[in-house]
């Protein structure tokens, strides 16, 4: 069994964190009409999943009655979702191949400007870089034509007056895209909620999860701020990005490289007090870093 602090149950603490990041979560699955019954039948595939492969007793086989006590799920249901496969978070085919070029955008001295913001791409040239040889430089699977499509359809890309193909940002962060949103969705969110859990959980050296957070403020200075922050932001992605391709470059093959990381930025604006909650005026998270 895990030992608690709590015997009694879950802390205060806790129960009020849950219930806060839920909230932005329940709410979209309403607008997307996904109801409770369809949540419970979610959360009861993951809780069997995690327990199966998360809470091993070394030397013992995972048995139905233990997991149904780590779970609180019951035995029959247990015993009926063991036995099928977890639907993984697969990526779009657009996003595998389209984050790769992007990122070769962004180092590409001849493909991005001094900042690293990505320079507009003639698609074909018989000298100096293009759209279509950068994609061919990835892959020769798919036609560079068929990407580009893809990326006027997803809001990735546009084409200027001269017929060049400029990033409509330095990310490959479709503007449409129903599919590729909800990777997005599941993987970042997932990344940034695991970090916290490890702070949480103290499960080793903590992670970097900081944030900056004002209250009572006007929207001329929310505005100010938010392009402040997609700016400096913007900078700091882009330098990482240079540097992980570089080091990408040197682990290829290495039996040892079996690791990913996620390194992402996010920007949120709303009332100073919401769920009847007054949310402190002015902080720097400094609990939490690497």
């Amino acid at each position: 069994m895990i030992e608690s602090d709590h015997p009694s149950g879950p802390s205060k603490p806790l129960v009020a964190a849950v219930k806060q990041l839920l909230r932005p979560l329940v709410r979209m699955l309403i607008a997307k009409s996904v109801g409770l019954p369809a949540l419970l039948a979610l959360l009861k595939e993951v809780y069997v999943d995690v327990a199966l492969n998360e809470f091993p007793v070394e030397g013992k086989k995972q048995t139905d009655s233990r997991v149904s006590l780590l779970t609180g799920v019951h035995r029959k249901d247990v015993k009926r979702l063991r036995g099928q496969a977890f639907d993984a978070l697969t990526a779009p085919r657009s996003i595998g191949l389209g984050a790769q070029v992007v990122a070769r955008w962004l180092a590409g001295s001849d493909t991005a400007d001094k900042s690293g913001m990505p320079l507009p791409l003639p698609r074909t040239a018989a000298k100096g870089p293009s759209f279509d040889g950068l994609v061919a430089g990835i892959s020769t699977d798919v036609r560079p034509r068929a990407v580009l499509d893809e990326w006027l359809r997803l809001g990735v890309a546009r084409l200027d007056k001269e017929g060049r193909v400029v990033l409509n940002q330095a990310a490959f962060v479709p503007e449409k895209g129903f599919e590729e949103k909800a990777f997005y969705l599941g993987r970042n969110i997932h990344d940034h909620l695991a970090a916290a859990a490890h702070n949480l959980l103290a499960d080793g050296n903590p992670l970097l999860e900081r944030s900056v957070h004002y209250s009572d403020l006007t929207p001329d200075t929310v505005g100010a701020l938010q392009e402040a922050a997609e700016r400096s932001g913007m900078q700091a992605l882009l330098s990482l990005n240079r540097m992980a391709l570089e080091l990408a470059a040197k682990d290829k093959g290495k039996a040892e490289a079996t690791k990913r990381v996620n390194f992402g930025l996010y920007f949120f604006k709303g009332p100073s007090t919401f769920n009847n909650l007054q949310l402190e005026d002015v902080s720097i998270s400094k609990d939490r870093k690497n």
